[in-house]
């Protein structure tokens, strides 16, 4: 009898607590937990901003919008690999190194060697992956931060590129490569352009405006748009909608409970620098086949403007949650402010100033937004 008169008790209490986990959030509070939320107002912020002060510049004709967003497309393609390694909870501070390194790689085989631009650009792309491999192998194995393991390799590829671009041809910056790879489909995948037959269309119509040569103003999408594109949305998918997905989250989360539960860790986390090298790769490669040169120092700093992008775009610094939605936003604020400041006749030193603000308004909005997610006062 006096079980039979505790059971509604039980059930009360049993249904309030499952009533409290199973509690549908609003839409509101589901919007203002999203990452890419304040990357998002930021580009709203941004276009307003430079729509009143440069709107009669020339910023937002074709040609003017194809320069931001080839500035912006450029990042996006570092910034994702950032963010990705952000969300899983570490750094990489030799994406930068690793561009002037990787352009070489790809220049000197081909100017001085002989080699072709597919085999230069391969052999690139696997020594990039090699150097990222033993950078997740290296923090893996000795628990390290990071920040640490990835700060020396950032000085080593740096040394190693100067070093060796004198030893083998006595200079900094290595020319030519154009004239080299003439006839290969190679430059076209990294820097060429897509769609000229539509553009060439728009030109006759009117809808945009020809040089003098009669050449339309924009020729089409060059080709670092569409790896910029093509790599958010494989990483898009990969982070939401794949269980490898699940493990970098939980990886960068927390670590040891994601091992207790059959996470790889390791592995995921060498993939993610594997994957950082890849898009520092792609990078390089499309400024060595746009500009017909590789120099030591090309990359300097982009490992901390990557890093920014992948912040504002909400991901945490402490791992474990951040969008790629929300960097390739932030990528494209820097593309905007950075044109933009250059449209206005803003002097672009400022524009240091603006990342080092943005950043700072990130860090605390995104600190927020951590307290939400993780429950803390």
């Amino acid at each position: 009898m006096a079980d039979s008169e505790n059971m509604p008790g039980a059930m009360k209490t049993f249904r309030k607590e499952r009533d409290e986990r199973l509690m549908r959030q609003s839409s509101l509070r589901r919007i203002i937990s999203r990452p890419e939320l304040g990357a998002f107002a930021g580009v709203l912020l941004v276009f307003v901003f430079f729509g009143i002060t440069a709107g009669n510049t020339g910023m937002f004709a074709a040609d003017g919008i194809l320069n931001w967003t080839t500035v912006s497309a450029q990042l996006t393609i570092i910034a994702v690999g950032a963010a990705l390694l952000m969300v899983g909870g570490e750094f990489d501070l030799s994406v930068g190194s690793m561009i002037g390194f990787a352009g070489m790689m790809i220049s000197i085989p081909m100017v001085y060697f002989g080699w072709s631009a597919a085999a230069s650009t391969l052999f690139a792309f696997v020594g990039a992956l090699t150097v990222g491999f033993l950078n997740g192998w290296i923090v893996m194995r000795t628990r390290l931060p990071s920040f640490i393991v990835t700060l020396a390799t950032l000085y080593i590829l740096r040394g190693f590129t100067i070093a060796l671009s004198i030893l083998f041809t006595n200079r900094t910056i290595v020319s030519g490569v154009k004239e080299v790879a003439e006839g290969s489909v190679v430059p076209w995948l990294f820097s060429g352009v897509i769609g000229t037959g539509l553009f060439g269309w728009f030109a006759d119509m009117g809808t945009i405006g020809r040089l003098a040569n009669g050449e339309p103003v924009v020729r089409g999408i060059p080709m670092v748009i569409v790896w910029a594109l093509g790599l958010a949305a494989v990483a898009h998918v990969v982070l939401t909608r794949m269980r490898f997905g699940n493990w970098i989250f939980a990886a960068g989360g927390d670590a040891n409970a994601a091992r207790n539960v059959g996470v790889p860790v390791a592995m995921v986390k060498i993939s993610l620098f594997m994957f950082t090298a890849f898009c520092a790769t792609v990078y390089a490669a499309a400024q060595v086949f746009e500009f017909g040169s590789a120099a030591s120092d090309r990359g300097l700093l982009k490992e901390f403007e990557a890093i920014i992008a992948a912040v504002i775009g909400g991901c945490l610094l402490t791992g474990g949650y951040g969008s790629i939605v929300g960097a390739c936003f932030g990528a494209l604020i820097f593309g905007v402010v950075q044109m933009g400041i250059l449209f206005t006749g803003v002097p672009n030193d400022w524009f240091r100033v603006f990342l080092g603000t943005m950043l700072l308004i990130a860090v605390l909005f995104n600190n927020v937004i951590r307290r939400r997610v993780t429950g803390e006062r």
